[in-house]
């Protein structure tokens, strides 16, 4: 995970947008909060750098 942190970082993209979890199919509830999370962590990042260069 790490490895691949890096490697966004290289490319000029924040590590923050990758994220690894686990949780089961029984645990809705968890990963409901997990994805709630990750979608208002990126909400803050804002639009993808490679999105604004191809633009």
């Amino acid at each position: 995970m790490e490895y691949l942190k890096d490697v966004l970082k290289s490319a000029g993209i924040e590590p923050e947008r990758l994220r690894m979890e686990f949780c089961s199919s029984a645990e809705g509830q968890k990963f409901q909060e997990i994805a709630t999370d990750f979608h208002e962590q990126i909400k803050k990042l804002g639009p993808s750098p490679l999105k604004e260069s191809s633009s």
